[in-house]
């Protein structure tokens, strides 16, 4: 599988002088196609940070990021834009769905918005929200759904169409147990058709589904687990 994501001595700085804030120290990460990646540490330690800048939300202060082969710092913010509606998708914790639009109009509006026209993109809006059992939801709005439902359409969203790159803010944090795992479920099927994930999470127990695990705190990545050919391959292409 190819890299999806690159990330290379990227650090991310806010404010200057005395009020100068160090969000990420010289980062390196790489994610590949069907890799999951679960980040964990403490609140404050860069995990947001790192996954709005992999998400093109905002820029690197110093450092090179690829996504899906195409360097981000070379990149104008239209071509931004169009990367993350083509390549990334997105699953908040507080799910960003739109309360005006069905569980199918939200999962199609990305699509829609890329030029799809409507008639395919709520052909593959049903389709997904099939696929995460959701069918019978689809004309419901988000206020009608339970919080398990809600992120599902979110995690429906964030797959539907040809995205390369699914990246997830602690996706369990407004759920049960149960339902937690059937989001980590979720994404472990959309990465077995080729898609690559970065999960942000506490949950140590979520985070052990992860092919790999990567521990952040001050900004610096501490250390990481995963299989010996991932480590590798980690290490390899940082050289």
């Amino acid at each position: 599988m190819m890299n999806v994501l690159e990330m290379r001595q990227v650090s991310r700085t806010y404010g200057q002088g005395a009020a100068e804030v160090h969000a990420l120290h010289g980062v390196d990460l790489t994610v590949r196609g069907g890799e999951v990646v679960a980040v964990m540490g403490p609140s404050g330690s860069g995990k947001s940070t790192l996954l709005t800048i992999a998400g093109t939300l905002e820029d690197a202060t110093s450092g090179d990021v690829r996504v899906a082969g195409q360097d981000l710092t070379k990149m104008s913010r239209n071509g931004k834009a169009r990367l993350r509606r083509r390549a990334i998708g997105y699953v908040f914790q507080d799910f960003n769905l739109l309360p005006g639009l069905t569980a199918a109009e939200n999962v199609a509006l990305p699509l829609e918005l890329d030029g799809t026209s409507a008639r395919r993109a709520r052909s593959a809006a049903m389709k997904a929200l099939d696929e995460l059992g959701l069918a019978d939801r689809s004309e419901h709005f988000p206020d009608q759904l339970s919080g398990g439902q809600r992120q599902r359409v979110a995690l429906a969203r964030a797959t539907v169409g040809e995205h390369q790159l699914l990246l997830a803010d602690e996706p369990s944090g407004a759920l049960d147990s149960a339902n937690g795992e059937a989001v980590m479920r979720l994404i472990l099927t959309a990465c077995k058709r080729g898609m690559a994930a970065v999960v942000v999470t506490h949950d140590e127990q979520l985070a052990s589904w992860a092919d790999r695990m990567v521990f952040i705190r001050d900004g610096r990545i501490t250390g990481q687990h995963g299989t010996e050919s991932q480590l590798d391959a980690q290490q390899a292409g940082a050289l």
